[in-house]
């Protein structure tokens, strides 16, 4: 290792604003990259209750809760349709697209190891 490397490692290590605490307080919980994953491998309109399918057993009230934090950092946008019933649709931002290579590698990662793995 090289000492810009060691440095850079030395920084991320002892800088309390880490950038994988940092990304990690954005994708914590069960939820969290299995629905960006899902937009992101999507990358179109979505309606709510079809991402609510796609996903798997999550409750209305835990797509809802991380939808809108997705929302509040600008990785999804709602679009709300004024119709009765209400249409909600989501998609990922161009921001939230950034992520894609991240997310398709730690697929990856675990597509080649699950089976190394042990628990």
């Amino acid at each position: 290792m090289d000492t810009k490397e060691k440095n850079e490692n030395n920084f991320f290590i002892n800088n309390p604003s880490c950038p994988m605490v940092d990304f990690v307080n954005i994708v914590s919980g069960k939820w969290a990259i299995p629905i960006l994953y899902r937009l992101i491998i999507t990358n179109d309109l979505i309606r709510f209750g079809e991402l609510q399918r796609a996903i798997g057993s999550i409750t209305q009230k835990e797509l809802t809760k991380q939808l809108r934090a997705f929302e509040s950092l600008g990785l999804v946008k709602r679009t709300v349709y004024p119709e009765m019933p209400p249409r909600v649709e989501y998609c990922v931002t161009d921001l939230g697209m950034t992520l894609k290579p991240t997310l398709d590698s730690l697929a990856n990662w675990m597509t080649q190891y699950r089976d190394q793995l042990t628990s």
